[in-house]
């Protein structure tokens, strides 16, 4: 029953009586539709459609927290003040919360909120609490191996800021889009590749059958280059790979090579896309 803690994670606070407003008008997911006790995955995208920032968002008194990358936190701070105007709202970057992660059932501590993790039930719950309410029995390296098996992809990790598509990056398959909520950034592009299935790229887990698999490294077939490693966990890894590549790849019977590692290509359980490949390298 582990519970880990996340330095790389920090919490933006979005409240005041225009809150739901904002926030409604410039993210991805449906934050009306946001219960108590939920952690949603959203994005806050470019306007060409590409995830400028990720993160989970929470309901609390009197608004909203978003869980996002901490080296990043300030600047989605700023962004979101550039989008505020006039409305009734109060940003701040709260550093005095800790951010953790439970999985398998783990018991927190009674001064702890513990928030559904959104994504898949199999993640477990997000803590949050003051610096030193954690007791920790897992480490950071732990919680991201788990959410590897899983195949649950992060930005920064596993793909660039400002250079994936949510449908890239996973966030159609969980919960991360709301395609009936209306307007917001990016909204026309996001709605365009949804409607004409236009995402030929997609973040898949990835298994080392032979050799070391490593973050970074470019996977090919052939002389066909297919995408890139990203978080790696052991033999297991998440990559960012061209389906209609790696179709073709293996319609002609080409290995999967990733650096020095060969490979296979896994389907994550929640997908509703197919991907064109064997559970493990032919």
């Amino acid at each position: 029953m582990p519970i880990a803690l996340l330095p790389d994670r920090a919490v933006v606070t979005v409240t005041g009586e225009e809150a739901t407003g904002l926030l409604q008008g410039v993210v991805t997911c449906n934050v009306e539709t946001l219960v108590p006790g939920e952690a949603r995955l959203g994005a806050l995208l470019t306007p060409q459609g590409k995830v400028l920032f990720d993160f989970l968002i929470s309901r609390i008194e009197g608004g909203y927290r978003l869980d996002t990358e901490a080296t990043r936190a300030p600047d989605l701070l700023k962004r979101l003040t550039l989008y505020r105007l006039r409305a009734k709202v109060t940003l701040a970057l709260d550093p005095t919360i800790t951010v953790a992660a439970a999985w398998d059932g783990a018991e927190t501590a009674m001064d702890t909120e513990s928030v559904k993790d959104g994504r898949i039930a199999g993640l477990g719950t997000r803590l949050y609490a003051a610096e030193g309410a954690f007791s920790a029995d897992a480490t950071e390296a732990d919680y991201h191996a788990h959410r590897i098996a899983l195949g649950i992809p992060e930005g920064g990790r596993d793909y660039a800021f400002a250079d994936a598509f949510p449908h890239e990056a996973l966030m159609d398959q969980l919960g991360g889009v709301d395609f009936k909520k209306g307007c917001y950034v990016g909204q026309e592009v996001v709605s365009r590749m949804q409607h004409r299935g236009t995402a030929r790229t997609r973040i898949v887990p990835v298994l080392a059958v032979e050799g070391d698999l490593t973050s970074g490294a470019e996977i090919v077939a052939g002389e066909r280059a297919l995408g890139t490693v990203g978080s790696v966990a052991g033999a297991r890894g998440l990559a960012l790979i061209r389906l209609d590549r790696l179709a073709d790849a293996l319609a002609t019977g080409e290995i999967l090579r990733a650096g020095e590692a060969r490979i296979g290509v896994e389907t994550p359980s929640f997908a509703t896309f197919a991907v064109p490949a064997p559970t493990q390298a032919g």
